[in-house]
């Protein structure tokens, strides 16, 4: 690799914040300020800013299908990262993507299920098929708190939880499962880092 050429490539498969602090804007920042090059796979529109979410439009099923083929058929992807993935279908369709594509294709699964504000953002069917048909698929899984007890039905409030919340994870397929302490009480933040190969704080 030359010194001039991205360090990666990156299919980012989420949604749109109008606010710019998370989604596929925020993602797009950290790949390149890592030197990576991004593309993406717009899956919904959401209407937000730092006060919540206050609409969520997806994007029809043909046109997320179409950014991904267009985005692996020719420029490729070196890892997949996905966000707000906001409906049954367009789970189904994106692990649909994945197994075709090729298997040592990592995949970095972001389960966007609650806004930092709080705001759920997927329902009970969606958040399923994330982990029936993504957790299984995923190299890393990457749930803050609240998503890693949405996923395993576990109690996550401090890092004993998280601890059984990511080895959760990997016992569902994943991996690796990194639990993130942010949403948690207290000043200290720690995130968990499982993997089959064991833990690390």
């Amino acid at each position: 690799m030359q010194a001039d050429e991205p360090a990666g490539r990156v299919l980012v498969i989420a949604g749109s914040d109008s606010g710019g602090g998370a989604g596929i804007q925020a993602d797009i920042k950290a790949i390149s300020a890592m030197g990576g090059y991004a593309a993406t796979a717009i899956t919904a529109i959401t209407v937000q800013n730092t006060l919540g979410v206050s609409a969520i439009h997806p994007v029809p099923l043909a046109i997320v299908e179409g950014q991904i083929r267009a985005v692996l058929d020719d420029i490729g992807a070196d890892v997949v990262k996905t966000g707000m993935l906001a409906t049954v279908e367009i789970v189904e369709l994106v692990a649909a993507a994945l197994e075709a594509a090729d298997p040592a294709l990592p995949l970095v699964l972001d389960p966007v299920m609650i806004a930092t504000s709080g705001d759920r953002l997927v329902d009970d069917g969606t958040e399923a098929a994330i982990r029936e048909r993504l957790v299984p698929l995923a190299t890393l899984v990457t749930p803050n708190a609240a998503e890693a007890a949405r996923l395993t039905g576990l109690t996550v409030e401090d890092v004993q939880g998280q601890l059984a919340a990511a080895e959760a994870l990997v016992g569902m397929g994943a991996k690796a499962a990194l639990v993130k302490g942010g949403h948690l009480a207290g000043d200290a933040v720690t995130d968990v880092l499982v993997s089959t190969r064991g833990m690390e704080l």
